[in-house]
């Protein structure tokens, strides 16, 4: 193993629910009523890929743009500010630094979102690669992200990289560029989705793959 590929959004933040919260409210102030629980369980997608299970075709071609720039003005105004890390994300990234390897962060948000989440998280120091929706035609479950992760990460073989993230479209995504996946649960998905999407292992949380670092997939390179 020689570089590791870091989802964001409830993989190394608690934001799930935050990312939930704005897209209903979203939907919400134009005319879409939607069930709450439904919209989590798609949180992990980009826009291009989330609206289309709650909205028409001929409305996303209408008023999609419109939608997804005042959901993410108001994710920024309003949710943003609830963001925290998860623990042991910084200490986690330093073991991973100290065992040789690279790390590259792919995230379905936009280009500024990702800046400021690397702040919060205090980590762009330790990151070698960002790939954010500005890097992809489209967001997870299609492999673009990761994709482009993988090409920035040059040099590297693909079996010599691997991902990890807390929902089965990281893992989907992931499986479609050929990479492996570790999953966690602390974005909220059950263990079962993820083994199903195929996910080689599973952790709680970034804490627990850090303590379990030295018999982790991460450790025998």
């Amino acid at each position: 193993m020689r570089a590791v590929i870091f989802d964001i959004d409830g993989t190394l933040l608690d934001s799930v629910d935050l990312h939930a919260r704005a897209w209903v409210e979203a939907f919400a102030h134009f005319g879409v009523e939607t069930d709450a629980a439904k919209v989590r369980s798609q949180i992990g997608k980009g826009g291009d890929e989330l609206m289309p299970v709650f909205l028409p075709p001929e409305r996303i071609e209408r008023e999609g743009k419109e939608i997804e720039s005042y959901r993410s003005d108001l994710f920024k105004r309003k949710y943003l500010p609830e963001v925290r890390p998860f623990p042991a994300v910084r200490p986690l990234f330093e073991r991973i630094r100290a065992a040789g390897l690279k790390i590259a962060l792919a995230s379905s948000g936009k280009g500024p979102e990702v800046e400021r989440y690397q702040e919060i998280l205090g980590i762009a120091d330790l990151v070698d690669v960002v790939t954010s929706s500005d890097d992809a035609d489209r967001s997870k479950p299609h492999p673009d992200i990761f994709e482009a992760a993988a090409q920035k990460l040059e040099g590297f073989g693909k079996d010599e990289m691997i991902a990890i993230g807390d929902t089965p479209y990281d893992a989907q995504a992931a499986s479609k560029a050929g990479l492996r996946t570790i999953g966690v649960l602390c974005g909220g998905f059950p263990e079962a989705d993820l083994s199903g999407a195929g996910c080689v292992a599973i952790y709680r949380d970034p804490q627990d793959l850090l303590d379990g670092f030295d018999r982790s997939l991460l450790a025998t390179s």
